[in-house]
């Protein structure tokens, strides 16, 4: 029998897995926690404002990190040993800097060897940080694989090229010139990634959706990838359709890029992206960093009135924001207070307020509101209490905003 190579799967040891991303890392970091991370995820993590480790949720006496160096040699040792245990089977040295000049030429000239001379060079950037870089500073290397990218026939090609431009993504100067050659080829490049995520494998999925985060820093490049014909909708079957949480998580934040304009946000409620949203929510399994940007997500269409009548209109969504308060990061929480805000207080919807009100919300909403949240949240807090209160027979109705405590649910 045949297998489709989507069929195909490596097992990876649990513990060259990134807790965040869930991915084999490529430069593993501690923490002083004593839990490991790849470099990028943990990076993210904490630029994100987070004081505390993600895995454990520990507070961090200190946000440096070291990288774990034996831990990087043993995947590097996983990640290039053969299929099969072969005693005769030795390491190939990586490919030389002139090799990597004689594969781009084979790979801009098209040779027939072109998808192999593309795995050379994953090859060479995977192997160390000098590597990458020396790829994201060689002139013509960018532009040679967008030009490459634009005019692809083959899936094959098409991954490889993405996973090359997602490994060198960190390096300096590459998103801003990403960003450029890939408006400059007139939507081609846009519509090579369209169908990568429609037809790619998971871990190019992955990678389109890092890649087009990571030009998606502009207004002209957020317009860029929303008004793509397909794009936009690719984009929320990544989240509607796929299961595993790193994909989900991935389409997430490409989604929160982009959403910076009304007819992006109607296009996307018109899809159905908030009932998609309250399911994720809903999820017994759903990962902390998943559930931050799930409610990222919905803070963002609660900005225009499309998004709140939907929010309002489905019957998940709002019981489940309030299931997730306090029990993720601050960071979720406090986008969780913004829906609710938007919602209960801003529209005055009574049936988000009576969906809050059924399931002990207002309680929630207190805890929230005496926790270390930021000053912005705590008011909102202070206004929904305000509204509950109106019609609650509970302690909320002499609740004193400034002098009653109550204990943590």
């Amino acid at each position: 029998m045949v297998m489709d190579k989507n069929q195909l799967f490596v097992t990876v040891p649990s513990f060259f897995k990134c807790p965040i991303s869930m991915d084999v890392m490529r430069s593993p970091v501690s923490l002083c926690t004593g839990v490991t991370y790849d470099r990028t995820s943990i990076q993210t993590w904490l630029d994100s404002g987070h004081n505390t480790c993600p895995a454990t949720m520990q507070v961090l006496d200190t946000t440096d990190f070291v990288p774990n160096l034996t831990l990087r040699r043993l995947i590097h040792l996983w990640s290039d040993q053969p299929p099969e245990s072969d005693p005769s089977f030795k390491l190939p040295p990586p490919i030389s800097k002139q090799e990597v000049f004689q594969s781009i030429r084979n790979i801009d000239n098209h040779a027939d060897d072109r998808l192999i001379s593309l795995r050379k060079i994953i090859g060479f950037a995977k192997y160390s940080d000098e590597n990458r870089k020396f790829l994201a500073t060689m002139d013509g290397f960018l532009p040679t694989m967008i030009g490459v990218l634009s005019n692809a026939n083959e899936i094959e090609v098409r991954e490889s090229i993405i996973t090359v431009l997602d490994l060198i993504l960190s390096e300096d100067g590459v998103k801003e010139q990403l960003k450029r050659l890939i408006l400059k080829s007139n939507q081609n490049s846009l519509s090579q990634f369209v169908s990568t995520l429609q037809n790619g494998n998971l871990r190019s999925k992955i990678e389109s959706a890092r890649v087009l985060e990571s030009i998606a820093f502009d207004a002209e490049s957020q317009r860029s990838i929303a008004e793509n014909q397909g794009l936009l909708n690719e984009l929320y079957r990544l989240i509607s359709s796929e299961t595993d949480r790193t994909v989900i998580e991935a389409g997430l934040s490409v989604l929160i890029a982009v959403s910076t304009s009304r007819p992006v946000k109607k296009e996307l409620v018109r899809f159905g992206i908030v009932r998609t949203v309250g399911r994720i929510l809903s999820g017994s399994d759903t990962v902390v960093p998943v559930i931050e940007k799930a409610l990222k997500l919905l803070e963002i269409l609660s900005t225009c009135t499309e998004g709140r009548t939907a929010i309002c209109d489905d019957e998940t969504c709002v019981p489940a924001i309030v299931h997730r308060l306090m029990k993720a990061s601050t960071a979720a929480t406090e986008h969780g207070i913004v829906v609710l805000w938007s919602v209960c207080y801003l529209s005055r919807d009574r049936t988000a307020q009576e969906a809050v009100m059924k399931i002990n919300g207002p309680t929630k909403v207190l805890v929230v509101m005496q926790s270390n949240c930021s000053a912005s949240v705590r008011q909102m807090c202070g206004d929904l209490v305000k509204v509950f209160r109106v019609n609650s027979k509970s302690c909320l109705a002499s609740y004193d905003t400034k002098t009653t405590h109550i204990m943590p649910y």
